[in-house]
């Protein structure tokens, strides 16, 4: 492959106000899987903090024996990782689907499956992700903490939100890509693709 081949869009082929928006989707999709990154690397840090935290408490008199906020913010971190990486992970084809169907259908109909399963998709997620921006912004409104730490429980809301609001996004792209029999997987954001 030559090298103008791996930077060439995917998107290539929409219309060009159409192609921008996917290619931003896309974009997006790659700043979601970063924020992943960074909230799992942020997750494996505290886990470690704690454990090193504890280990040196058995032999420090005075060392805490554990990180306060260790339990609680590792499961904001958690839920962030989750939500975060999903729209990248749609983009790539790393979702778990049953392509039974799928390997045994005409073109023809594989296409109006992409198109139908992905347009449920977009329904659902977009409702959840607008049920998390009202609740959210209910958490907000209301100045609602946490009772062990006192953090303002919408910061790590918001972020789950976000990545909700992403995937729903990432899923109205895939409708557009399947209308328009564009891929609907990028596989240069696959993991594997970053070694080879």
């Amino acid at each position: 492959m030559v090298e103008g081949d791996a930077r060439r869009s995917l998107n290539a082929a929409a219309p060009a106000p159409l192609r921008l928006v996917l290619e931003f989707l896309d974009w997006l999709s790659r700043l979601d899987g970063w924020l992943g990154a960074v909230c799992l690397a942020s997750l494996t840090a505290l886990m470690l903090a704690e454990v090193f935290v504890r280990a040196v408490s058995n032999f420090i008199p005075g060392v805490p024996s554990s990180i306060p906020v260790a339990w609680e913010w590792s499961s904001y971190l958690m839920a962030a990782t989750f939500t975060f990486g999903a729209a990248m992970t749609l983009r790539a084809g790393g979702h778990i689907r049953v392509s039974l169907l799928l390997a045994h259908a005409p073109p023809a109909l594989r296409r109006l499956l992409d198109i139908a399963s992905a347009a449920v998709a977009l329904v659902f997620m977009a409702f959840l992700a607008y049920a998390m921006i009202k609740f959210t912004y209910a958490s907000y409104s209301r100045g609602q903490t946490s009772i062990s730490s006192e953090t303002p429980v919408w910061i790590p809301q918001a972020a789950v939100t976000f990545g909700m609001a992403l995937l729903a996004l990432q899923f109205l792209a895939r409708v557009i890509q399947a209308v328009l029999g564009l891929p609907l997987e990028d596989t240069r954001m696959k993991a594997g693709a970053l070694v080879e």
